[in-house]
């Protein structure tokens, strides 16, 4: 999954979602960025592997299947 960087010239282009009436010019720009982005657990797949595992859960699918192997193999080893 590859994010999109943002594109600069989209910013000053109005949103049809905003209403006039709406003001920001006391707001604090990325107020709770850091605490959202605490809360995130992102990796970037590599192109190839990215291919193989299109979304979200097909990872997490992957992963969890992978996990019980090695937890059953774990076991056996004394």
């Amino acid at each position: 999954m590859k994010e999109k960087p943002m594109n600069h010239s989209t910013l000053n282009e109005p949103d049809s979602d905003m209403l006039e009436e709406y003001d920001f010019s006391t707001g604090i720009r990325g107020k709770y960025a850091e605490k959202y982005y605490a809360d995130r657990n992102m990796v970037q797949l590599d192109e190839d592997v990215a291919q193989t595992f299109p979304d979200a859960k097909s990872v997490n699918d992957a992963l969890r299947a992978l996990a019980k192997i090695i937890s059953e193999n774990q076991k056996k080893v004394p």
